[in-house]
């Protein structure tokens, strides 16, 4: 409360109890702003947090339930899927007048993991020139590591998600000689392949993708706290680690790893829908160069035309750029159609923006309640959500114009109630708000609800940031990031990735396996 206190002297009880309340709403509001600040804090120490509440199973509870009497497909037998590389015929001590009844067999599976030395004896001839001829290394050969003892390092390090101590002292004990930078060196040098992949796999996702779902997660990176965005959908994830959390940033990994600017309507419509001032739009509109190859050619047009950055809002400087971002994706063809489905971060609101519902139905779970009467409001709100989601999801199923009409109504109700619970009454008002965005769903049926698999795919680096820390080299954060989306991509593609690494990196006898791009498009146009 602000001001004087208020005289409670000739206050009735009815009054006392209103005015408790309202202190004790009050004081639940700072101790979360508190909370939030300690968070940050802790944050920026790299210390642990609380623990998170639990949610509240929204997404579960409401999930179809399967008909009586429906069984579940057998796997059939598991041996019929082995094939079988060596036969081992035992024989039995049978007494004398045995007959003999053929063969009962028993599979194993083994693995056989030891090292092998190769030396090869190149020949080398004197040409008739003068010159030396040396016969050429095998393919995949690139040092005094073979491909498959770089496939074992990759694929320890990226999915088994060991660290690199550990994964040294494994080798050496299985009989290679190899340090720790070494091990070091085979996971961060010579991988531009899979960088230049890693970034084709974006450009495919924002081609071809309906919708995608982001969200973001802290990572450490050169002793500094950073910010690793994860960008995808069902059929590819991307992830990137910066030390910006903006909407600059936002729109920067968007292009791909492109590094132009483009002015055309897409970036004036934005700068317009941004509030920007008109005499700034018409300067850029009025400008005969509409493309910049780099940040230096961009920002060199900003001072000739005398926008720079200022304290008022909206910055002029800032909302130019992001416009000219936004010119860059939409030339290309990328998110010209596409939902971005966030859990509400400021950021992420770009485009055709939608919301997830299960943050926001987090925010009446995690509201605190203090008498009999708001926890009834807030339960009798709740159920109320969770019933509203349910028919959401049966929409998505089955879609009608009078299914739509009676949601759009329900969700109005809904959000519009007065319970007489300040703090709910305000939730609901702010969710109200959102309505366009809750409501994405009623005009694209094939959009999800939540971003499950935004989390659940970020979830990787979160494990990895506590096992190993942090990266110290841009080369170690740049294939950090780059490997846990691929690793992510070949799972939705239905991919091995050890398959994966032994066709990038020639192991003999690998499996072929297609461009990762070339398979995000065809699973989408299939």
């Amino acid at each position: 409360m602000s001001g004087s206190p208020p005289d409670v002297e000739g206050l009735g009880l009815a009054d006392l109890k209103k005015l408790v309340l309202k202190l004790l709403e009050e004081n639940a509001a700072l101790r979360a702003d508190v909370a939030a600040l300690r968070a940050e804090n802790r944050r920026l120490k790299g210390l642990k947090g609380p623990p998170s509440i639990k949610p509240s199973g929204m997404d579960r509870q409401t999930e179809a339930k399967p008909k009586r009497g429906s069984s579940k497909r057998r796997r059939g037998p598991k041996n019929a899927r082995l094939a079988v590389d060596e036969d081992c015929i035992l024989e039995a001590d049978a007494p004398a007048g045995s007959r003999f009844k053929g063969y009962e067999d028993f599979t194993v599976q083994e693995l056989v993991v030891k090292p092998r030395v190769i030396r090869y004896r190149r020949e080398r001839w004197l040409t008739p020139h003068g010159g030396t001829l040396v016969a050429p290394l095998p393919a995949g050969i690139t040092g005094h590591f073979g491909p498959a003892l770089r496939r074992f390092v990759l694929a320890q390090y990226h999915q088994g998600q060991i660290t690199v101590d550990r994964l040294t002292r494994l080798l050496r004990d299985l009989g290679v000689d190899i340090s720790k930078r070494q091990v070091m060196r085979l996971l961060t040098a010579g991988q531009d392949g899979f960088l230049d992949e890693d970034r084709a796999v974006l450009g495919a996702g924002l081609e071809t993708a309906a919708w995608i779902t982001v969200d973001d997660t802290g990572a450490r990176h050169a002793d500094r706290n950073g910010i690793c965005t994860r960008i995808g959908n069902d059929h590819f994830a991307w992830f990137a680690t910066t030390f910006s959390k903006s909407r600059l940033n936002f729109l920067g990994l968007l292009r791909a790893g492109f590094e132009d600017y483009v002015i055309n309507a897409a970036a004036l419509d934005y700068m317009r829908t941004r509030q920007l001032p008109g005499p700034v739009i018409a300067r850029l509109a009025g400008h005969e160069r509409r493309r910049f190859a780099s940040d230096a050619a961009w920002s060199a047009h900003l001072q000739d035309l005398a926008i720079t950055a200022r304290p008022a809002h909206p910055d002029p400087l800032r909302i130019a750029t992001e416009g000219a971002l936004w010119g860059s994706i939409v030339e290309r063809g990328w998110l010209t159609d596409t939902v971005i489905l966030s859990d509400d971060a400021g950021q992420f609101n770009v485009g055709r923006h939608a919301l997830c519902w299960v943050h926001a139905e987090r925010l009446v779970h995690k509201l605190d309640t203090f008498c009999e009467g708001q926890r009834r409001a807030k339960e009798h709100i709740q159920a109320r959500i969770w019933r509203l989601y349910a028919d959401l999801k049966a929409y998505c199923r089955d879609p009608t114009p009078e299914a739509k009409r009676a949601l759009t109504r329900r969700f109005d109700r809904l959000f519009k109630t007065r319970t007489g619970f300040a703090t709910l009454d305000r939730l609901l008002a702010r969710l109200h708000a959102n309505r366009n965005e809750l409501l994405m769903v009623l005009d694209r049926p094939d959009l999800p609800l939540h971003t499950n698999d935004a989390e659940n795919d970020i979830r990787c680096q979160v494990t990895r940031r506590k096992i190993s820390g942090g990266t110290r080299s841009p080369a170690g954060r740049d294939c950090r990031d780059a490997f846990l989306g691929l690793m992510k991509t070949c799972t939705k593609l239905g991919v091995g990735f050890w398959d994966y690494l032994g066709c990038r990196l020639d192991v003999p006898g690998a499996p072929n396996v297609a461009p990762l791009p070339q398979l995000i498009r065809q699973a989408v146009s299939a």
